[in-house]
């Protein structure tokens, strides 16, 4: 069981260090995640951006003196830069640094020197809730806007398969929506009916999955007792399927302003893992979503 975000730093700590290229690395907050990802013995660094920039920071959080700057002032080569030392094998993960999600992207998914793989990229976020016996996961809140069920099918599978190699083997699942019942009128109850077929019919990776499935019945089994509903996952998701970008958003963010949850998170589908946090996100947060990161190299 994923406890806590420090349960998912011991287990990367015992991987070894891993490098982490960072795209437009002239950001306080981001060089302070890699400073306490290092002191924790999780990576090494290299910087790409703006060495007139980086250095001075690098140096107030604490960072090696011998840390690797690649100068390149220009946030776009930047972005392609960083991305293509991950291609040839000099870095292990890809993070965003002080650069537009939109402009990052666009040169980590380049076609000569990015991560291409071929699949959906997904936005797959943990979530530490205070009183929560476990990390409980969600996607897809911040990469696709509106996906149809072919879609869902890839962001499940990305997010099955990072349970997996975080250790968590047939992880419950819920496809959330606004009922139980499969309605025509409402898109989402569909898209989740088909996704428990297409686990049925072997098409996603093992999981226990239930759909269409609101957020109360997922969460509490006294919920659903009240409304006479038998769930094999009430009480016990891993991961919540988001129906669209926006009821993602909106959850995860109520988690974190509301209930004081930990959230971080990593971009799924690439060749590696790749850390795209928000500028409100905390040092802490993205130290977190590094560790997950680590977990997440194929060694």
């Amino acid at each position: 069981m994923l406890k806590n975000w420090q349960y998912l730093v011991d287990q990367a700590k015992t991987l070894g260090r891993v490098t982490v290229s960072v795209a437009a690395a002239q950001d306080h907050e981001v060089l302070e995640a890699l400073k306490a990802a290092y002191d924790l013995g999780m990576v090494d660094a290299i910087l790409v951006g703006d060495e007139a920039a980086i250095r001075p920071m690098a140096a107030e959080v604490g960072l090696p003196a011998d840390v690797r700057i690649v100068n390149e002032t220009d946030l776009d080569k930047a972005a392609l830069k960083a991305a293509s030392l991950v291609r040839n094998g000099e870095a292990q993960i890809l993070m965003k640094g002080i650069i537009n999600s939109s402009n990052f992207l666009r040169g980590a998914l380049n076609a000569e020197c990015g991560l291409r793989s071929g699949r959906q990229l997904s936005h797959f976020v943990g979530s530490e809730i205070p009183g929560a016996e476990k990390l409980l996961f969600h996607t897809d809140g911040g990469m696709n806007v509106a996906p149809g069920l072919a879609e869902k099918k890839q962001i499940l599978t990305n997010a099955i398969e990072a349970l997996n190699a975080l250790g968590v083997q047939k992880p419950y699942v819920a496809a959330l929506t606004a009922n139980e019942q499969v309605n025509p009128k409402i898109p989402s109850t569909v898209d989740a009916d088909g996704l428990v077929q297409a686990v049925k019919a072997g098409e996603i990776p093992e999981c226990v999955i239930e759909g269409p499935i609101a957020l109360d019945v997922a969460v509490s089994p006294e919920a659903a007792h009240h409304k006479g509903i038998k769930s094999e996952v009430s009480g016990k998701v891993d991961i919540f399927l988001f129906p669209s970008i926006e009821a993602g958003n909106v959850l995860g963010k109520s988690l974190a302003f509301y209930a004081k949850a930990k959230n971080a998170g990593v971009i799924l589908g690439a060749t590696h893992p790749i850390v795209m946090t928000s500028r409100s996100d905390s040092a802490e947060a993205k130290t977190n979503s590094i560790a997950m990161a680590c977990c997440l190299v194929k060694r």
